[in-house]
């Protein structure tokens, strides 16, 4: 029998399964409505969850092609998620990739925010109220092949 090569590289989003978004937002009703908004214009599956441990509970057991957290939360907020994410997913065997970061947030012109964007894996920045249209934009943005619904 041949040894089984691993490889690094992401799958390509134009598998049979559609791309995977997990959102993370202590905000129950802007989940709701981004969830609604994401799975009706574009072809993905979306996870929720307003607790930022069970976000990261989702992230370790299943896969995902972009992560949509909010920058302010309580106890954790979205960019120490991201960091605590990263590093389970380094140690793990075979190392996993890290789905890129579009943070959303009520504080975009914060100093903290801003240099979040000079991040590795972070993608953008959504400043709340944001349109629904420049958050499904910024989404296909992130996961290229990411296909819109009719």
């Amino acid at each position: 029998m041949k040894p089984v090569q691993l490889s690094r590289k992401r799958a390509s989003v134009k598998s049979s399964r559609p791309p995977g978004i997990l959102m993370v937002d202590d905000d129950v009703a802007l989940l709701r409505v981004v969830r609604d908004a994401l799975i009706s214009h574009l072809r993905c599956e979306v996870d929720t969850s307003p607790r930022p441990e069970y976000g990261f509970e989702l992230a370790l057991k299943k896969s995902y092609d972009l992560f949509i957290f909010d920058f302010q939360m309580p106890m954790i907020d979205g960019a120490m998620l991201f960091f605590l994410i990263g590093k389970v997913y380094n140690y793990m065997q075979p190392p996993r990739i890290v789905p890129p970061l579009l943070l959303v947030s009520g504080k975009a012109d914060e100093q903290r925010a801003q240099e979040l964007l000079r991040e590795p894996g972070v993608r953008g920045l959504v400043a709340k109220p944001f349109s629904m249209n420049r958050l499904l934009d910024k989404a296909k943005e992130c996961v290229p092949g990411m296909e819109s619904l009719a």
